[in-house]
This record gives C-alpha cells, structure tokens and sequence, in this order.
C-alpha cells in the first residue's frame, strides 16, 4: 500500500510544480508559498479532525514535537527556495535538481537512520545524478 501512496505522492508533486509555475506569474514568490502553505494547513486540519487523529496530540513526545518541527522548518525552507527558483527558472530544470533530495535522502538516510546502502542503491544514486545533470545541462 505505501508504494501506491508514493506514486500518489510523486503524481501530486509533479502537479505542484506545473500548477505552481503557472499560479506564480508575476506574484513575489515568498507569497506564493504562504498562500500554499494556508491551503496545505487548512487541509492537513481538515484531515486531522475528519479521521480523529487530533487526539493523538496528547501521546506526542519531546523528541516528536523538535524534530516535527525540525522538519516543518526544512519543509518550509524547501518550500520558499523551490518557489523562488521556480519563479526565476524553468520548471521542468528546478525540478530535476529538486529530486536531486532522493539522492541526498538515500545518503543521509544511510548515515543518520543507518538505513541500509547497498550497491544497487549507490548504482542509482549514481545514475539518478548523471541524469540530473544531463538534463541540466547543455
């Protein structure tokens, strides 16, 4: 089932960036990403109370809220970057260097989660690197 939410999520993202590129035209980017972050809270609440999971707040512990909100700060961060280079560059180029974060996330999962690398994962990383860069690059 989460490989089917995972092609959800990359179908979703892809739109992001069409919808996004098209919705940021002559708007200051910084914005446009509080304008998408507004929409993404009421919908993410909406979610939340609709399925119940607001009482799961009070099992939440030190270490959950810092790095939640840890990740709100890079998700954020990623956000006004992303809208900002989006707005200045092309789409379909901002986007490809975006994914470059599977390559880093592979990386970083490795190290930080001791997640495991593998020689098929190196073999990717490696060619999902030399595509970004082809595609990027004349």
């Amino acid at each position: 089932m989460w490989k089917l939410f995972a092609i959800l999520s990359a179908l979703f993202a892809a739109l992001t960036s069409i919808l996004a590129k098209i919705g940021i035209k002559g708007v200051d980017s910084n914005l446009a990403t509080a304008i998408r972050t507004t929409v993404i809270i009421f919908l993410a609440w909406g979610i939340v109370f609709t399925t119940g999971g607001q009482y799961g707040i009070k099992s939440l512990t030190k270490q959950n809220w810092i790095f939640l909100i840890l990740s709100g700060l890079a998700t954020g961060l990623s956000w006004l970057f992303y809208y900002k280079a989006i707005s200045i560059g092309e789409v379909s180029k901002v986007a490809l260097i975006d994914k470059s974060s599977i390559v880093l996330t592979l990386t970083l999962s490795f190290f930080i989660l001791n997640e495991q690398f593998t020689a098929k994962t190196l073999v990717a990383s490696v060619l999902i690197t030399a595509g970004i860069f082809m595609m990027i690059w004349k």
